[in-house]
């Protein structure tokens, strides 16, 4: 998930209320005018504490303080920053405030509760979550109590508690669309496909309806075992059922055709995505071009990068890279190249990562007098080069022999790795060439150096040991 705005940024909608609301301040009274900025700072403060550093009691306290001064705060508030904090992954400081507004006499509904066992679940455990649910009284033991405990069990893949918990909600009649989703995610991804029909089946003869969410899954469980027929039956019952296809279903039943070689048959499913109305998600373009270049279709990429740029005049730096990603993979060089010009004239500072897609691609074509200029640029702009800038210097310089270049990029990107992390610089491919390099040239000098460096990163393991002591030993044997 994107990291989004810190905690004293919370509750924008609220705010934008509250500016919306003292915007006409002329026709408002002083008194009323007195009132709103009181409103105003009591929400101000209420932010401030939610992003500040406090220990539980001491944030209580602090609640009950501001709740208890001045205006007091709302039910919506509380829960909307709840929800914030939740989708920012800050867990603890959500489920303090969720036992706050549960412990302050607000009304406390099954949704509250749900999200409260979530927040359990990921702050202290599955325990934690389980005790709370059981300390409920009957009447608050429901679909959504029970589903947000289900829920958790699939996202932890706790399999057998999934099926205890999942038959007794059958039981009590409180499954629903969601539940069953959840329970088919996690056959899927415990590599059981062949288990979700019977799933989808089970939910019409309770008279479940599925969603799309359900539909896809299904898809994706009868292309897991390449059975196209079932999926296009999936389509068939979709459109029976005048199930409205979102960009998402395209997208997922395109890839479906992509990985089982009907590139024809994706194609079609991507000029359809194509021609949606109102497709004003940049992810559905970064998704449209994506799969165009999967299925070799040059024109439907620069298609669709026009098409995102009607939607969205300014396009971001990350609908760049995904667009001569797909340009550079499909090895059309022209529009590569007119692209990143573009990109280029309208950017204030460098992108490493769009930068090394051009740099690899100067390489590529023995442009390296373009990927040095391109370095250098970026270099002036304070931008730092990462690993893959380097490997890709790295594997130009080995594969045309030049020996000393090569062992420098090696070491510049040595320095940048952290050695406690598993490395993947360099690519295999450039650690063999380096090894075909020195079999091929008693160079016991560079072969020492080669070592060091592969030792900072611990990439020296026992093939390339042992593949560089047989060469120091051929070369021994031919000197002597």
């Amino acid at each position: 998930m994107a990291t989004r705005a810190t905690c004293l940024n919370l509750l924008r909608s609220t705010a934008y209320r509250l500016c919306i609301s003292t915007a006409s301040t002329d026709t408002l009274s002083t008194a009323a005018i007195t009132s709103k900025n009181r409103k105003n700072e009591s929400r101000r403060k209420f932010y401030d504490l939610m992003n500040g550093e406090k220990s539980e009691d001491n944030l209580k306290d602090a609640l009950n303080k501001l709740h208890n001064e001045g205006k007091p705060l709302r039910k919506i508030e509380i829960t909307d920053c709840i929800n914030h904090l939740r989708r920012n992954k800050k867990f603890t400081l959500a489920l303090q405030l969720s036992e706050w507004m549960e412990s302050s006499k607000f009304m406390i509904s099954n949704g509250d509760r749900a999200i409260r066992i979530f927040l359990l679940a990921q702050s202290n455990g599955l325990d934690s979550a389980e005790k709370y649910l059981d300390s409920l009284q009957e009447s608050e033991k429901t679909s959504k109590t029970y589903g947000a405990l289900l829920s958790c069990y699939c996202r932890q893949k706790k399999f057998d508690k999934v099926m205890k918990l999942f038959e007794k909600m059958k039981e009590l009649n409180f499954t629903s669309t969601l539940n069953y989703n959840n329970v088919i995610y996690l056959h899927l991804s415990n590599g059981q496909p062949e288990k979700v029909p019977a799933l989808v089946q089970e939910m019409e003869q309770r008279n479940i309806t599925a969603d799309l969410y359900t539909y896809n899954q299904l898809m994706d469980s009868y292309a897991s075992v390449k059975d196209i027929v079932s999926v296009e039956d999936v389509l068939e019952k979709m459109e029976k059922h005048q199930v409205k296809f979102d960009w998402f279903t395209y997208g997922n039943l395109a890839s479906i055709y992509i990985n089982t070689g009907h590139l024809d048959k994706a194609n079609g499913v991507l000029q359809k995505m194509e021609k949606m109305e109102n497709m004003r998600d940049r992810k559905a373009f970064h998704t449209l071009i994506t799969l165009y270049q999967k299925a070799s279709n040059s024109a439907g990429v620069n298609r669709s990068w026009e098409l995102l740029k009607s939607v969205f005049p300014t396009p971001s730096k990350f609908c760049y890279l995904i667009v001569l990603l797909a340009l550079s993979k499909l090895g059309d060089m022209e529009n590569l190249d007119k692209c990143f010009s573009e990109w280029e004239s309208g950017c204030r500072y460098y992108d490493i990562r769009i930068s090394n897609v051009m740099i690899e691609s100067y390489l590529n074509r023995n442009m390296i007098e373009e990927a040095n200029l391109l370095y250098e640029n970026v270099l002036k702009q304070g931008i730092e080069p990462n690993l893959r800038t380097y490997d890709a210097f790295t594997n130009f310089y080995i594969k045309n022999s030049q020996i000393d270049f090569a062992l420098k990029y090696l070491e510049m990107g040595a320095c940048k790795a952290n050695p406690k992390k598993k490395v993947w610089f360099p690519i295999d491919e450039t650690v063999k060439m380096f090894l075909a390099h020195f079999e091929d040239n008693n160079d016991p000098v560079r072969v020492e150096k080669f070592c060091e460096i592969m030792k900072k990163i611990n990439r020296l393991d026992s093939t390339v040991y042992d593949s560089l002591q047989c060469t120091n030993s051929v070369a021994s044997e031919v000197e002597s």
